[in-house]
């Protein structure tokens, strides 16, 4: 993103913004930023702007409001899926989900992702490159001010592993909550990792600004978690079972475990009864994920029936266990299917050719 533009200026808030501005005008450089970031335009109408033509054409000529670039939109029901693209021409994508109390937007935090979990689409992309605060909050932008979405929750579930770009998700989380511009709440932003065991106690540090926390568990024992999740050979279950209830204790917060149910694999009664067990004592709720399609499939997603009784055994146990439904699956935006995979092979052979070219002239 060009570096004079009013997203890379709020690389912190709205404090950085008027910080930039040099001499004169950082009041009306605040107003300017209030009213950018939440009407989505500035007519810089107003009182203080009457005898301020000048002072205004300054701060308007200093800053870049280019957006990033949609590509491509899908539509599946009332699940939409947004491409943007980068200013290095990889393309982000975001989910848009219609609920009962507003919108939630699913956001990316990078361009792939390197945890390689073998049930998700992004993970068989790989590393591309990490998104910067700008590019993260600008999918909330242009959700909420360019397609008129009526965001009201924040999830980063989209490509990528934020706490793999923990630095750049942190100052956008701290863009999207500030009072001055887009206004968000930390309840109603929710970070979700597959088990960085690190940096949720770098999260749980963050006291009473911590956004709330979602955990991809998806296994009971490290044997299981291991063979789906490699990160858990890093962080296994017992250190990660001591992150998560650090950052209950801590923030007061209850943290949502996601599960994905995958046939034959980790959704047998044993199973929930394993997890009921590894859980116990957190303050938590379980939110079970039915496989989506991947384009190369390794499972298969559990019987309706496997679902529902997984479901009733944990509720059993006295845990408040959710069923996620399936949206947006036929466009590739439901969980676990975000990702390019012929991206990466394309910036493969891209790479290939230009590798091919410098020998040659060498």
């Amino acid at each position: 993103m060009h570096s004079n533009s009013i997203f890379e200026h709020t690389y912190a808030s709205y404090a950085d913004y008027i910080a930039s501005i040099l001499g004169k005008g950082k009041l009306h450089a605040g107003m300017i930023y209030e009213e950018f970031f939440r009407r989505g335009l500035v007519t810089a109408n107003g009182a203080a702007f009457d005898n301020a033509k000048l002072l205004l054409d300054a701060i308007l000529s200093a800053t870049d409001f280019t957006l990033p670039v949609v590509v491509r939109e899908h539509t599946d029901g009332t699940t939409r899926k947004i491409l943007l693209r980068t200013h290095d021409h990889f393309e982000v994508e975001s989910v848009l989900i219609p609920m009962q109390a507003g919108g939630t937007l699913c956001v990316s935090s990078q361009v792939g992702c390197r945890m390689g979990c073998t049930f998700c689409e992004t993970g068989r992309m790989g590393l591309l490159r990490n998104l910067t605060a700008a590019e993260i909050v600008s999918q909330v932008f242009v959700a909420r001010h360019r397609l008129q979405f009526a965001v009201r929750n924040v999830v980063f579930m989209g490509m990528g592993e934020p706490f793999d770009n923990y630095d750049e998700v942190m100052r956008a989380v701290r863009i999207l909550c500030d009072p001055k511009g887009l206004g968000f709440g930390p309840r109603h932003v929710t970070i979700s990792t597959s088990g960085r065991v690190d940096e949720i106690r770098r999260l749980t540090s963050e006291g009473a600004f911590a956004p709330n926390l979602a955990v991809s568990v998806n296994a009971p024992t490290d044997e299981e978690r291991n063979r789906l999740m490699p990160i858990n050979r890093r962080h296994n279950m017992q250190q990660l079972y001591e992150a998560m209830r650090a950052y209950c204790q801590q923030t007061g917060r209850q943290i949502l475990v996601a599960y994905v149910l995958l046939r034959e694999q980790n959704d047998t009664l044993e199973h929930a009864d394993r997890l009921a067990a590894y859980l116990q004592g957190l303050n938590i709720k379980i939110n079970l994920i039915p496989y989506n399609p991947q384009t190369r499939d390794r499972f298969a997603a559990s019987a309706p029936e496997v679902i529902d009784a997984f479901a009733l055994r944990l509720r059993q146990y006295g845990y408040r266990t959710l069923l996620r439904g399936t949206k947006g699956q036929g466009i590739m935006a439901a969980c676990g299917q975000l990702g390019n995979v012929k991206l990466r092979a394309e910036m493969r052979a891209a790479r290939a050719t230009t590798s091919e070219g410098l020998n040659q002239i060498a």
